[in-house]
């Protein structure tokens, strides 16, 4: 998988899929995977099947609102998947994924109970805790044990070049474990959020050990030829896609 982002972390896992999509994987300028028309991403879709080698209806996309909502997918469902920004399952066959321009794509997999999980979480996503409401529900539908899980932290906007407004450094500081090692105060008096040590802090906080967290630390916004970036571009880029799907 030439120009796909995979993960270390999920290397001994077997009959796995795991990665994320660069610019270089898709090959178009705004590549994107939903939207109000259809004419907006099925050719994007259909690519992306073709280079993961399975049928386009075997990608599954939520139509993601920077909630903290998750569903769980038994079936390839008929219609999209509203309102949703983190999808797990325990289906072989079926590839769920999100798609990201700035947000972190979070990708999870229990080895033991054959569970995967794939979750968008912009800042909105984050002090929300959709990570953790993530782990919960592995928990309570599929009996995961925390313990037992991977997880990916894929790319983002990284710390160096993130700064954010009082609304958000309040809202880390009211929920995410840790949280004055992801602020940062610049020389302007603003802050800076570390989106990667948030998640990482509160998937520890879930019971899922440091040595299963990979953090890929590569920032959207500063690796233009690699990444998309909403921040860079504008709203209208490209994505990349992280998925991942059971065999």
């Amino acid at each position: 998988m030439d120009n796909f982002i995979q993960y270390p972390v999920f290397q001994t896992c077997d009959k796995l899929l795991a990665f994320t999509t660069t610019k270089q994987s898709m090959g178009t300028p705004a590549a994107r995977f939903t939207g109000d028309e259809a004419s907006v991403f099925v050719e994007n879709r259909k690519e992306l099947a073709r280079l993961l080698g399975i049928k386009t209806e075997q990608l599954v996309f939520p139509r993601q609102t920077h909630t903290s909502t998750v569903c769980a997918v038994n079936e390839i469902p008929e219609m999209e998947i509203a309102e949703t920004d983190a999808l797990i399952t325990n289906q072989p066959g079926i590839c769920i994924c999100v798609q990201t321009a700035d947000c972190v794509p979070i990708l999870l997999f229990d080895p033991v109970e054959k569970v995967a999980a794939a979750v968008h979480a912009g800042w909105r996503g984050t002090v929300q805790k959709i990570v953790v409401e993530t782990v919960l529900k592995m928990q309570k539908e599929y009996k995961s044990d925390p313990a037992n899980l991977k997880a990916a932290i894929g790319p983002s906007i990284g710390p160096v070049v993130y700064e954010v407004g009082s609304e958000v450094e309040q809202a880390v500081r009211r929920t995410i474990p840790e949280a004055e090692q992801t602020l940062c105060l610049n020389g302007s008096g603003k802050y800076h959020f570390n989106l990667w040590d948030a998640n990482r802090n509160l998937l520890l906080s879930c019971g899922i050990q440091a040595k299963n967290i990979d953090v890929l630390e590569e920032c959207s916004f500063q690796e233009a030829e690699k990444y998309y970036s909403a921040r860079r571009e504008g709203i209208q880029t490209g994505r990349m896609v992280s998925g991942i799907m059971i065999y």
